[in-house]
């Protein structure tokens, strides 16, 4: 499996009330969840609009859990600073958003949040090839990107079991993360093909029993 032997679980609050932001957070909290994941759309990169820096702003003074924040937008360089300055402790942009992913890497880093990468579906693993000794976390997209809610499609996780099998051979440390259509019944499949980190947000919100919930996608408890 991956670097090491606890799963995480990143809530997504893509799928929460978004009037009652802090309600959901409570939730996240209480539930047992590691990281609170948050997906930047600005209706250009992906046909959808969410949210900014001043949400991560404001949930860092509510929180202490990491703050997970997936940019899906044009120019993801320009925002670099506006959500180190917020409190972002993960970023990840698309690499096909931006022509300079090495240095838009170093510069993440440089300012003190972990870098992430990642590729819509249709991407080949293999074009991440030249960054991977630079990246903190690759989020591995098993959904088209831009809403909640849609199924995982299995192909993707070929992709997973690539940059796991990688890491193994050149030594490499980043987390891999799998977003898109993560639930009780593809936690199991994710988690084997060496998935660290598991995002969930339908399926999170729309239980009956958060905790229960992340135990089971976290592997912790059985169905």
């Amino acid at each position: 499996m991956g670097i090491s032997s606890t799963t995480l679980m990143a809530a997504s609050l893509l799928s929460a009330d978004f009037a009652d932001i802090i309600g959901s957070v409570k939730r996240i909290e209480k539930a047992g969840a590691d990281w609170i994941h948050l997906d930047v759309m600005d209706g250009v990169f992906v046909p959808n609009l969410t949210f900014g820096p001043k949400m991560v702003a404001d949930l860092r003074k509510r929180t202490s859990l990491p703050l997970d924040v997936h940019l899906m937008t044009v120019h993801p360089e320009s925002l670099v600073d506006e959500f180190a300055s917020a409190g972002a402790n993960y970023l990840t942009f698309h690499l096909e958003s931006t022509v300079h992913a090495h240095r838009l890497l170093t510069n993440i880093k440089e300012r003190g949040m972990r870098a992430g990468i990642t590729t819509v579906p249709s991407t080949p693993a293999s074009a991440l090839s030249e960054v991977l000794d630079l990246v903190d976390l690759i989020l591995v997209m098993t959904v088209n990107p831009g809403f909640g809610g849609q199924e995982l499609i299995p192909a993707c996780l070929d992709k997973v079991r690539f940059f796991d099998r990688l890491r193994k051979e050149k030594g490499y440390t980043y987390r891999l993360e799998v977003d898109g259509g993560v639930n009780r019944r593809t936690a199991a499949d994710i988690r084997q093909a060496g998935a660290d980190v598991l995002v969930s947000g339908t399926a999170f919100f729309s239980s009956m029993d958060a905790e229960e919930e992340v135990q089971i996608l976290k592997g912790i408890k059985h169905l």
